[in-house]
């Protein structure tokens, strides 16, 4: 009792000092935040996932854990990550003041993540709060030195807003510090295609995300070896079902933007390449309007 009267007089202090950001309308560039894409802070499966992920690669370390009532911040909830990466870039660039304190409408998250509007949607989205807000995650990316950690959840605190009658008047979330100071720095944004949002699968969601921030506009590509794919995936599949999976996405190029091949390296391992494609404008459109038509249903 004592430790939550404490928590819930730190988030008033927290909001006291934030200064409300109201979203803005209009259909904004989605950007993404270039850590979340290189490594593995969400889970790829759609049934609840309890397994914390605990990743280390040199001298970055990550561990994700799940609260028992929610389950672990899906690749899917990332998409509300997304819609305020892409506010707080857009707020900044006409120089307007951002901040951590936001405030939108069910309807506006939805709508840019290429969600229905309906009960059904609004009763996920806010699952999807739930799960960004109970996920612990603990890292060392950004920070000074190697054994120091930053430990936060995706979400600091959300609530829905109402007024004195109770009509909804939408929802306020808190950011983390770690997310909203990658978010401001303009060289860890990168700008994603909006076709991103139509991808059904997990997999094929974590993988555009990676090959978007390794591969980039670059001519020749870029490569990875299918078992350091699995390391950065956090996957709880073991890696023969994992490359099969991966196998079934080349198959597919269901990526927007890349071109998936699969080459033998040394010992006949198995290795990823992707290359960018040039996107006739017409089709680039045509792209836009299918991927609002093919909507997902998952968040």
């Amino acid at each position: 009792m004592i430790a939550t009267h404490s928590r819930n007089l730190f988030h008033d202090a927290e909001r006291e000092q934030l200064e409300l950001f109201h979203a803005l309308p209009g259909d904004l560039a989605p950007r993404d935040a270039q850590d979340l894409m290189a490594y593995p802070f969400f889970s790829l499966a759609k049934s609840r996932r309890l397994a914390p992920i605990d990743f280390k690669m040199g001298d970055i370390s990550i561990k994700v854990e799940a609260s028992a009532d929610h389950g672990m911040a899906t690749i899917w909830d990332a998409d509300v990550l997304i819609w305020a990466a892409s506010q707080i870039v857009q707020a900044r660039d006409r120089g307007l003041r951002t901040s951590r304190l936001m405030a939108a409408t069910p309807h506006e998250i939805l709508t840019f993540v290429g969600r229905g509007v309906g009960a059904r949607d609004y009763h996920r989205l806010k699952a999807a709060l739930d799960r960004l807000q109970s996920t612990s995650v603990s890292t060392s990316i950004r920070q000074p030195t190697e054994r120091r950690r930053h430990r936060f959840s995706w979400i600091n605190e959300w609530k829905e807003r109402a007024d004195p009658s109770g009509r909804p008047l939408g929802l306020e979330l808190i950011l983390p510090d770690w997310f909203y100071a990658g978010v401001l720095d303009d060289a860890l944004v990168l700008t994603i295609d909006r076709a991103y949002f139509a991808l059904t699968g997990g997999l094929e969601r974590w993988l555009y995300r990676l090959v978007r921030k390794h591969g980039g506009r670059q001519d020749g590509g870029w490569s990875f070896d299918f078992g350091h794919l699995h390391a950065k995936s956090g996957a709880l599949s073991p890696l023969k079902h994992f490359a099969f999976d991966l196998r079934d996405i080349v198959r597919r190029q269901p990526l927007p933007n890349y071109r998936l091949m699969i080459e033998r390296g040394l010992l006949g391992a198995e290795i990823l390449v992707f290359v960018p494609i040039a996107i006739d404008p017409s089709e680039r459109i045509a792209r836009h309007f299918e991927s609002s038509r093919r909507t997902g249903d998952k968040l």
